[in-house]
């Protein structure tokens, strides 16, 4: 995995891409901090990353903070 600022991320995107095209990973930074990560659309497995959110759903369900749910926490916190 490649790891550029975004400067060189707009100098060099033709080159990235070509990069990416041929199976690499290149993450994108800014000020030092990952912002964006450049894959091959068939990299992220769909699928799979749907499962996983449906079990985070599942699990978080009747999840409480101290008597509180989760939605009350929330609508707690944009009072």
């Amino acid at each position: 995995m490649r790891e550029v600022g975004v400067l060189e991320a707009e100098r060099k995107l033709a080159e990235l891409l070509d990069e990416v095209e041929h199976g690499g990973e290149v993450v994108i930074t800014r000020q030092g901090k990952p912002v964006a990560r450049l894959v091959a659309p068939g990299a992220v497995n769909r699928d799979a990353a749907r499962a996983a959110a449906e079990r985070i759903r599942q699990r978080s369900h009747g999840v409480t903070l101290g008597g509180l749910t989760i939605k009350s926490a929330i609508e707690e916190g944009r009072r």
